[in-house]
């Protein structure tokens, strides 16, 4: 079982392809100017069988995904199922080898023994919190001290030309799950309140925003 905020597909916002996305919930980094606050309550979400998001991927890469991103939230908070979930996940396949793409707060230096055996499991990660005082234009990535790290052939093939790349305007998605709307990416700064007053002026106001919270 593994606690998740949302899943969505597809995603071309984080990570090379088409791809499905998986937000675990819980986070006790709270890392401040977060956008994505309503994932930090551990108690938050809704509890998913791993067989069920199982299925999901497999039904995400018989429609032609091309990897898997996880985010949160902080993944590696719920390491042991995490770490299950992404063998049973490989085990699926595809016609084109898929890749796994994983964000944490978390450094690596940071990383006990249970976590590590996560990243065992990934093709790339992104590590590092969250600083808002260090804007950035890397892609994929919030803020100027987080590293995109390759950690197999798969993802030396796939990121390795991305470990350095700067964008001027980074890639975002704006999705709709029931009565939710979210971003998908990693926004600059100032962006999602300049969107909130986009959709007010046209009569669209939300109850609450995530990164608010």
């Amino acid at each position: 079982m593994l606690r998740v905020n949302r899943v969505h597909h597809p995603v071309t916002a984080l990570g090379p392809g088409t791809r499905l996305g998986i937000w675990l919930q819980g986070c006790p980094l709270a890392c401040p100017g977060c956008m994505s606050r309503d994932t930090w309550d551990p108690n938050g979400g809704t509890d998913v069988p791993i067989a069920e998001l199982v299925a999901l991927w497999r039904r995400a890469v018989a429609a032609g995904a091309d990897g898997l991103t996880v985010s949160g939230g902080e993944p590696l908070e719920q390491a042991e199922p995490l770490a299950r979930f992404l063998d049973e996940a490989r085990a699926v396949g595809g016609d084109q080898e898929p890749d796994f793409l994983l964000y944490t707060g978390f450094e690596l230096d940071e990383l006990d023994v249970t976590r590590r055996a996560v990243l065992a499991r990934a093709d790339a990660v992104v590590t590092g919190r969250y600083q808002v005082a260090l804007p950035t234009g890397l892609l994929w990535r919030g803020s100027a001290n987080q590293q995109l790290i390759p950690l197999t052939d798969l993802g030396r093939d796939r990121y390795a030309a991305y470990t350095d790349f700067v964008v001027d305007h980074p890639p975002i998605q704006i999705a709709v799950d029931d009565e939710r709307l979210f971003v998908i990416g990693v926004p600059p700064p100032g962006a999602l309140p300049r969107l909130e007053r986009a959709l007010r002026d046209q009569g669209i106001a939300f109850r609450e925003v995530a990164w608010r919270r």
